[in-house]
């Protein structure tokens, strides 16, 4: 794929305070919408209360799947577009994107051996598979598997999907939404919206220092969400709103290593399943679950009852057992779930709605749901309808343009390390692998001006150096330690606490982030003017 084949040049509003499409929400969904209509020619903003990604984006499975459970509930067109999906999403970013294969053993008292090979055998032919390997049985008495795993299995079968670092996929959409002309503001909130002779007036806050800014927009978007009600009624006074479930999901992670690359998926008598897959190495991710007691009062947690359900499903599969003492991290998130009336948090849709706003002509598109296998797709449908609101017709174009970094083919990931390795002969081994992942070809830019290890700067511990700080910072909109060991990397899980306290006392003296006093793009962005409160 090409990096960035946008159709149309980026249109910077001659009034820098109006736009045409004003996105609420940085998560995956709100960024591929920007970054759709940026590169479309639409002049775009989008900010977010927090960092990007820091909501549900950011605590994901991980996945980039098209959902095997939900066949049983007969969700076959979701499931196909999500399959679809799946090797476009990879041929877009294969740094951060890659083949993973799955084992699900047969349990004998759960679901029996004809209807996993049955589901299956749908999975691999209702839609785009064409490199990724088929289903095949394995018999766990001569497979690797069969010496971690309970002694009561003897049959799994593998499959394929993939992996996704979530976080990255978020800020590279925003990345490339940035590249086209977008404004792209952090730590903005929408303190309120009127919408008044055909315009949107909106007034933004910064979250860390309270500053505000009005702008116009044609078309506004809320991508918000578990907070989409929460933007209706407190930003627009829509009190009676009411169309999100929200559901938590809580995963474990624990010091745990498999015998290959390959993750598992458990059954549990409850319905569910339960994901089993290496994590930055030499860790077990375990998850996820479905708990319905949750608000947005408070950051979501995990709770004992979830750290228990998800030991004793792993401990019921493994041979090793598993326990609350292992958990050496945890992360928690909110589901927004459109509230479809089932029963159960299990049952309700995982697909997106998207509805246009009556009210307002249409010129507001509300966001409720979705997964981000299918935020690219999502992405098409809203700009489908900002093109009506515009009386116009733009091009389609994100499906075969690479995100950055993302310029190689799906399958070149080790040729881009060995080129890598002889650019940077200087940089040990294992740190241009994990930039590589991270980076892609932008590990160029990121080393630009490296030609010895000093060049590198400080390491505050895990290999992470001042010059990827640096890089995250200027290009990635890092402001604090979290934002960069949690969300941008996974080093959190490796590095101390003095490295964190560190790391955080080097942001906070930093000349980029002192010199932003309130709303900013990208300070290196020639194209977007800068209003500083």
């Amino acid at each position: 794929m090409t990096a960035n084949p946008a159709p149309n040049k980026p249109s910077i509003a001659s009034d820098p305070s109006h736009v045409d499409v004003f996105v609420i929400g940085g998560g995956i969904n709100g960024a591929g919408v920007a970054r759709d209509a940026a590169g479309r020619g639409y002049s775009v903003a989008l900010c977010d209360a927090g960092d990007f990604g820091s909501g549900t984006s950011s605590a994901s499975t991980k996945l980039i799947h098209g959902g095997l459970r939900y066949l049983e509930y007969y969700k076959f067109r979701l499931v196909a577009e999500s399959l679809r999906e799946r090797e476009r999403l990879w041929g877009m970013a294969p740094h951060i994107i890659w083949p993973m294969r799955f084992l699900l053993p047969h349990h004998k008292g759960l679901r029996p051996k004809w209807l996993l090979r049955l589901g299956l055998f749908i999975y691999d032919h209702l839609g785009g598979r064409k490199l990724l390997p088929k289903t095949s049985r394995i018999d766990l008495s001569r497979d690797p598997a069969g010496k971690i795993l309970s002694k009561d299995l003897d049959t799994a079968f593998e499959y394929s999907d993939c992996w996704v670092e979530d976080s990255r996929l978020v800020v590279l959409n925003l990345q490339d939404a940035w590249m086209n002309g977008a404004n792209i503001m952090p730590r903005t909130k929408l303190h309120s919206a009127v919408f008044l002779d055909g315009i949107w007036q909106l007034t933004l806050e910064h979250s860390v220092t309270g500053a505000q800014q009005t702008v116009t927009a044609s078309q506004l978007v809320n991508a918000a969400g578990p907070w989409v009600d929460e933007v209706l009624r407190q930003g627009l006074g829509r009190n009676d709103t009411n169309n999100i479930r929200l559901v938590g999901g809580s995963h474990i992670v624990i010091k745990r290593q498999l015998p290959d690359n390959r993750s598992y998926m458990f059954q549990n008598a409850d319905g569910r399943v339960v994901f089993a897959i290496p994590y930055e190495s030499d860790h077990l991710m375990i998850g996820t679950t479905d708990n319905d007691d949750v608000s947005l009062d408070s950051p979501p947690t995990i709770t004992d009852e979830e750290i228990l359900y998800l030991c004793g499903i792993a401990t019921e599969y493994l041979r090793e057992p598993v326990t609350p003492a292992d958990v050496v991290w945890h992360f928690s998130g909110v589901r927004p779930l459109y509230d479809d009336g089932a029963s159960e948090a299990t049952e309700a849709t995982r697909d997106y709605v998207i509805i246009q706003d009556r009210q307002t002509n249409g010129r507001l598109i509300n966001i409720f749901g979705g997964k981000i296998t299918t935020y690219r797709k999502l992405a098409e449908e809203v700009l489908t309808l900002v093109d009506q609101g515009a009386s116009k017709r733009t091009k389609k174009w994100t499906a075969d343009a690479a995100l950055p970094g993302g310029d190689f083919p799906a399958t070149g990931f080790n040729d881009l390390v060995a080129r890598a390795t002889k650019d940077f002969d200087f940089v040990p081994a294992d740190l241009i692998q994990r930039l590589a992942r991270l980076y892609g070809t932008r590990l160029w830019v990121l080393l630009a001006d490296c030609s010895c290890i000093e060049d590198l700067g400080t390491c505050f511990g895990a290999d992470l150096y001042q010059a990827e700080v640096d890089y995250l910072v200027r290009k990635e909109w890092a402001q604090q330690a979290e934002d960069i060991v949690y969300r941008r990397t996974k080093l959190g899980l490796r590095m101390l606490d003095d490295d964190i306290r560190a790391l955080e006392d080097y942001l906070g003296n930093s000349a980029i982030i002192q010199g932003v006093a309130g709303f900013t793009a990208d300070l290196d962005n020639p194209q977007v003017a800068q209003t500083v409160g």
